[in-house]
């Protein structure tokens, strides 16, 4: 009976395609994967057999390494055929730089002012302002200029010629005082004797002088003069010390102003510690932004460096999945064709041949095995 044999084959341009994508598949498998050119590969390759590696150990890595090289070779030269196609990433503009160097100055950055920056100097004139009035009322005799303004001295002190307490009445009084008196009661002596001197020339005129009368006018003139003396001394007396008191209830208003200055620059300097911490937490918010933005720009930097790297690391396996998706489109577009092989019937003489061939065969088996003279 004939036999019929059929075998479905696609179109013969679709089979080469098939083959082609096959080996092209069969080929990439045995090609390593680097990231890198020439140079990344470094010394991976011992040029000399390691102790403990057998011979077929060692070739198998020199032959690891031959490979490597070569895709590193390829790797560097798609990355080059790629440069136009790699992801870039824009720089900072001008003005970002430059908002960057305003924000990094105003905050101090490198400088000993870091965190305040421009608003140290202001500081530091406010703590001098407050230092110089603290020490100005540090010198001032609390005790004796806010009390009763008398002077403690002795008069032991006094006769030594110590000066008066300080705060007191006499600490305020003009040095010049005594001089001022002295002058004054100096020219009323003078005016005192001239009158004298004119009463005696009326009386001479007269013919009373050495009189009774004459005395007594003078003694009264005397009494009179004495007491308008003791007036004027005692005038400038109370003069200089209503200067003297006016004087120190000035300076107690002046020092108590000081005071209420101090606790205004208190409270100013106390605003102004808290304006530093804000200014300090804008600062630090601002650099934390500027910060962010950069991180944000390196990250963009990085991913546009790997994603350069891949498409070079791997396309050659995205070309043969490209061209792999393309022929199995086209196979299932173009139907197999079948093929059928007729097997004619054997001929008698052929069946003849056969029989006599197995029974030659079955003979010699039986030959071989029972030889003449097997069995002496």
């Amino acid at each position: 009976m004939a036999t019929t044999e059929q075998i479905s084959r696609p179109a013969p341009f679709v089979e080469k395609l098939g083959t082609n994508l096959a080996e092209n598949v069969l080929a990439q498998q045995g090609v390593p994967i680097v990231t890198g050119g020439l140079g990344s590969l470094g010394t991976m390759a011992q040029p000399d057999k390691q102790a403990f590696e057998t011979d077929d150990q060692f070739k198998a890595r020199q032959d690891l390494f031959g490979a490597q090289q070569r895709a590193a070779l390829g790797f560097e030269q798609r990355q080059q055929a790629l440069s136009g196609l790699a992801p870039q990433v824009a720089g900072q503009d001008a003005l970002q730089g430059t908002a960057q160097d305003i924000a990094k100055a105003a905050a101090g950055v490198g400088t000993a002012q870091e965190g305040l920056g421009s608003f140290q100097p202001f500081l530091e004139q406010a703590e001098k302002a407050g230092a110089a009035s603290t020490g100005l009322l540090g010198n001032i005799n609390t005790q004796n200029l806010l009390g009763t303004g008398v002077d403690t001295r002795t008069a032991e002190d006094i006769a030594a010629g110590k000066p008066p307490s300080q705060g007191s009445i006499e600490s305020y009084m003009s040095p010049y005082q005594t001089q001022v008196i002295d002058a004054s009661l100096a020219e009323f002596d003078r005016n005192t004797q001239i009158q004298q001197q004119s009463i005696r020339d009326q009386q001479a005129a007269l013919g009373a002088l050495g009189s009774s009368r004459a005395g007594v006018q003078l003694a009264e003139f005397g009494t009179g003069a004495a007491r308008e003396r003791a007036l004027l001394n005692a005038g400038l007396l109370q003069q200089g010390f209503g200067q003297a008191a006016g004087a120190r209830q000035q300076d107690i208003a002046n020092r108590g102003a000081l005071a209420s200055q101090q606790q205004s620059l208190g409270a100013f300097q106390s605003g102004l510690g808290a304006q530093a911490q804000g200014i300090l937490g804008s600062n630090v918010s601002r650099l934390g932004q500027l910060g962010a933005l950069n991180q944000a720009q390196t990250q963009a930097d990085l991913d546009a460096t790997r994603e350069a790297t891949r498409q070079a690391a791997f396309l050659p396996q995205e070309q043969l999945d490209r061209f792999g998706a393309q022929v199995t489109g086209i196979m299932g577009g173009y139907p197999g064709q079948t093929v059928s092989t007729n097997v004619p019937n054997p001929t008698p003489l052929q069946t003849a041949l056969g029989v006599g061939t197995t029974l030659a065969g079955i003979y010699g088996g039986v030959t071989g095995k029972f030889k003449p003279g097997a069995f002496d």
